[in-house]
């Protein structure tokens, strides 16, 4: 089986959140499982100077009226995936974040942006495609490839099944309806049963509308958007697409993400006694962010987007407490100005127990999840989340709410003796800050903390078990197809 996976961002060519992780790493793991995956997305500078391309190329003309166009032909560097990437200079010869002029701001011709790559990927699918090779799923990620079914609906030719999986539906896509006749697609589509979403044009929504499946990154987030509170106001879309949408939790790059053989780490995690490589990587981080240098003291992780969604503002109503406590607590990542003002100004006003860095730094990321004790990860909602599944891997304790792929991924120590993290249910900060003292708690108890770490590092989150449920779903959709 033939599955092209479009997406508009994939690690290690470019990464700006989870759909990045996700997109560089399932297709590898489907190709173990036998399918014959391969890559489309944009060509980036960055990911013309990553990957390693054949030097061949297919010529598209001008598909869009926005450029003349191309598709390269290359591997992954680090896994040797097939893949196409989309060269059509005027819209994406940009440096730095894929979507933004600059943080808050996005680029205000995004939907012609993606409306091209959607609209080659539908070429790519349609019949006799562009390739000598043919998808037999187009399996679709987040609202920059939402377009994708709609344009295979307007041209109404026979193609293959399209899977549009929704990585996080608070990221909609929205523009004002005259991008339709911008980006070549019929009025018809136009009005409530098609792509408009309270008066504009929601690129997701095409996606939702139109595809044969679609999948979400976890199961209690596929129950979650198909409720009022969850839906985002398409919650009643989803309800209608009825068993059409399935969840599946994400998995996590098990080669990338060993804690044995991370080159980014001070010392390996060995999982049958992990206290030894744990220190080690504590007193690393500590030197190299600034932090005291005391491994008997609990440190607390935070590896994160800054904005609402993720509970910024309850971890810095927290953080007083936590450092009366003893903590110490390191951070990183980026998002909303106003929470990177206020954290580095709980930096500035806790040296030696809270250190930041802003910005993104893979290897701090691996760091900070060797070193840390615990993982802080209170998001008001979650899809799926891989931060608390390195966590796990790597010993450290998450400290999650309720919700999501939290959910479905971590299991509270005081509700299941095979618990692997502390779970609280309000997205408050009195909740954070008992979860906290819970965590505390465990901390103390050397024995108990011992036990948790080694049943998180014990769980298998590797993207073959999910890649496996991947092979069913696209079995599904190939069944009937002629």
């Amino acid at each position: 089986m033939n599955v092209l996976f479009v997406t508009s961002e994939a690690f290690p060519l470019v990464k700006t959140g989870g759909l990045g992780d996700v997109a560089g790493a399932l297709p590898v793991a489907l190709r173990a499982q036998g399918i014959d995956a391969r890559l489309l997305l944009p060509a980036y500078p960055d990911a013309m100077a990553k990957a390693r391309l054949s030097g061949r190329s297919v010529a598209l003309g001008n598909p869009l009226g926005v450029g003349e166009a191309r598709l390269l032909e290359g591997e992954m560097p680090d896994s040797g995936c097939p893949l196409w990437l989309l060269d059509c200079p005027p819209m994406f010869e940009r440096s730095g974040n894929p979507y933004m002029i600059y943080p808050g701001y996005d680029w205000p011709d995004n939907f012609r942006r993606f409306a091209l790559l959607s609209k080659v990927a539908a070429m790519m699918g349609g019949t006799g495609g562009l390739m000598q090779w043919r998808p037999d799923v187009l399996h679709c990620h987040d609202w920059q490839t939402g377009f994708v079914p709609a344009y295979l609906k307007a041209w109404g030719a026979r193609h293959p099944p399209v899977l549009f999986t929704i990585h996080n539906l608070h990221y909609m896509g929205l523009f004002g309806t005259e991008i339709l006749d911008l980006i070549g697609l019929p009025h018809w589509m136009r009005g409530i049963d098609g792509v408009e979403h309270h008066g504009l044009v929601s690129a997701l929504k095409a996606g939702l509308q139109y595809a044969q499946a679609i999948s979400t990154v976890s199961p209690t987030y596929a129950d979650e958007i198909r409720s009022p509170e969850g839906g985002m106001g398409l919650d009643g879309l989803l309800r209608l697409r009825g068993d059409a949408v399935s969840g599946i939790l994400n998995g996590i790059d098990a080669g990338i993400w060993d804690p044995v053989h991370d080159p980014c780490l001070a010392a390996p995690i060995d999982a049958a006694n992990p206290d030894p490589g744990k220190t080690a990587n504590k007193i690393a981080l500590q030197r190299r962010m600034g932090l005291d240098p005391d491994p008997s003291r609990p440190v607390f992780g935070l590896v994160s987007r800054m904005v609402e969604q993720k509970g910024i503002d309850l971890i810095l109503s927290a953080i007083p407490r936590m450092v009366q406590g003893g903590v110490f607590l390191a951070i990183l990542g980026s998002g909303d100005r106003h929470f990177e003002y206020e954290l580095n100004r709980a930096a500035a006003a806790h040296p030696g127990h809270v250190a930041i860095h802003v910005g993104y730094d893979e290897a701090l990321s691996h760091m900070i999840q060797a070193a840390s004790d615990f993982l802080l990860v209170p998001s008001r909602f979650e899809p799926c989340g891989l931060t608390q599944l390195y966590a796990l891997r790597y010993g450290s304790i998450p400290v999650v709410r309720r919700t999501g792929g939290l959910a479905d991924s971590v299991v509270h120590i005081d509700h299941d003796p095979e618990g692997t993290g502390i779970v609280f249910d309000h997205p408050f900060s009195d909740a954070l800050e008992w979860a906290i003292g819970r965590a505390l708690a465990l901390y103390d108890d050397k024995p108990a903390l011992e036990a948790v770490r080694k049943r998180g590092m014990a769980r298998d989150f590797s993207w073959n078990r999910s890649a496996k449920e991947y092979v069913r779903l696209y079995e599904r959709l190939t069944a009937f197809q002629p």
